[in-house]
């Protein structure tokens, strides 16, 4: 379909039909990201009175909270009045998922669930207003990028591969808005083939898609001798896992453009996105981003602690200083770019991707992600570790995994965890991916210590 009816006609009206002013909110946002950090902060206040006023009214729980802590909406006059407030955690949405609802919210509730890879899948709903104002940033983040609304793009997303009459409806939807999606439940070297000639053959200005995912297919795309011939494709967007420096390299050495990282969750919304300087911008207009200690006190900038967000524009079931269970760190200045949308450094990845060395000290995944990484015969992997601290360790190889490619695995986790872990190495030939199809490298159920 040609980009400019796309742009102008098609997606406005399908946003219209379904009650989201989505054009409109972007608009906006082309404009504000503009604004000076201090006239941003002016807007999040506003928004931040309205929301809390809203909480009182509307919201039970928040109500709850609220009047414990004597705090009159009205009278908000810092952003600081966050601090005061309690934190929001998974557990309490699954605990009072009722009284976080507003169901007199215009054009209904929209339920939804985490994908559940990291244990207990998470039920919540959010609203049209919300919806609008996450795709109307990811419109503006694809733009810093030369990829305009309406453009062709790939999706290598969590999809089932059998397609059920609704997955049909919106594949047909897709296509009439020049979206074609690949699932990533299904990636064997047969599909991964294909895939490569149905991207050739659309010829897309953008590629979408979990890092880890687009990575594998990089991966083959290269082992095969092949580079895609695609003279449209300009740029490729990650999000819904951690981006490594090596993924990012693979991946630009197989495609031949920018890889563009972006962070956000489900419940949390479009919280930050990479620009073309390279520096992770947060979407400043509808998010307050807090980096907070266990204690939930704010840490200050350049050091890392929990992320906890309040998306301002979620109205249906407003998320107030939500515990992301990611960590991350804010960072000082203004991109050279010259917006002026708080800045935050490379997220350090889920909480649960920590792991635990024997003698208690908490290490960060990629410390184990190396060790795999360097032995030739290991082509997947995932590690598991246990409540016990143990690892077992998954690995599809290229043939057998020799006693020698063993040994070295096994020496070099108990180098970096400590003697006393024990590392089982499991062969298998296939590794599942998540219910949500995202691949997890490291999963950790090992409790974290005491502070």
């Amino acid at each position: 379909m040609n980009p400019s009816i796309v742009k102008h006609i098609l997606l406005p009206l399908h946003e219209r039909f379904v009650g989201r002013a989505t054009f409109d909110r972007w608009r906006e946002l082309e404009r504000t990201q503009w604004w000076s950090r201090e006239r941003l902060r002016e807007l999040q206040l506003r928004k931040l009175r309205l929301l809390l006023h809203h909480a009182w009214a509307h919201v039970p729980f928040h109500r709850r909270r609220l009047a414990e802590l004597g705090l009159n909406p009205r009278c908000v006059t810092s952003l600081d009045v966050l601090r005061d407030l309690p934190l929001m955690t998974k557990q309490d949405i699954r605990a009072h998922r009722r009284s976080l609802r507003w169901p007199g919210v215009p054009g209904g509730l929209c339920r939804y669930n985490t994908g559940g890879s990291t244990g207990e899948p998470l039920i919540f709903e959010y609203d049209l207003g919300r919806q609008a104002y996450d795709q109307a940033a990811r419109m503006r983040t694809h733009r810093w990028f030369g990829a305009d609304v309406g453009d062709k793009e790939v999706y290598l997303w969590g999809s089932p591969v059998e397609l059920s009459r609704q997955d049909r409806l919106k594949t047909f939807r897709d296509r009439l808005t020049n979206q074609l999606l690949l699932s990533a439940f299904e990636m064997s070297g047969q599909r991964m083939d294909d895939y490569i000639d149905r991207i050739e053959r659309y010829d897309p200005v953008s590629l979408f898609g979990y890092p880890s995912s687009l990575a594998l297919l990089s991966r083959h795309t290269m082992s095969r001798g092949r580079r895609p011939r695609l003279g449209r494709l300009g740029v490729v967007f990650v999000t819904g896992e951690l981006l490594y420096d090596h993924q990012r390299e693979r991946i630009e050495e197989a495609f031949g453009v920018p890889v563009a990282n972006g962070y956000g969750s489900r419940e949390g919304g479009f919280i930050a996105h990479e620009c073309p300087r390279g520096s992770m911008h947060v979407t400043s207009e509808n998010v307050i981003l807090e980096i907070v200690d266990e204690a939930g006190a704010a840490v200050p900038a350049g050091r890392t602690g929990q992320i906890v967000v309040t998306h301002l524009d979620t109205y249906g079931m407003p998320f107030i200083r939500y515990c992301t269970g990611d960590a991350g760190r804010l960072a000082d200045g203004v991109c050279e770019c010259g917006r002026g949308l708080e800045l935050m450094d490379v997220i350090e990845g889920r909480q649960t991707d920590l792991v635990v060395a024997a003698d208690g000290t908490v290490k960060h995944a990629l410390s184990l992600i190396y060790v795999l990484r360097e032995v030739e015969a290991v082509r997947q992997f995932q590690i598991v570790q246990g409540l016990d601290r143990h690892l077992d360790v998954h690995v599809v190889s290229t043939g057998e995994l020799s006693s020698e490619d063993r040994s070295r695995i096994e020496q070099g986790l108990r180098t970096r965890m400590g003697p006393g872990i024990d590392v089982r190495i499991r062969s298998t030939e296939h590794i599942e991916t998540a219910a949500s199809g995202k691949y997890r490298y490291v999963i950790s159920h090992a409790r974290m210590p005491e502070a």
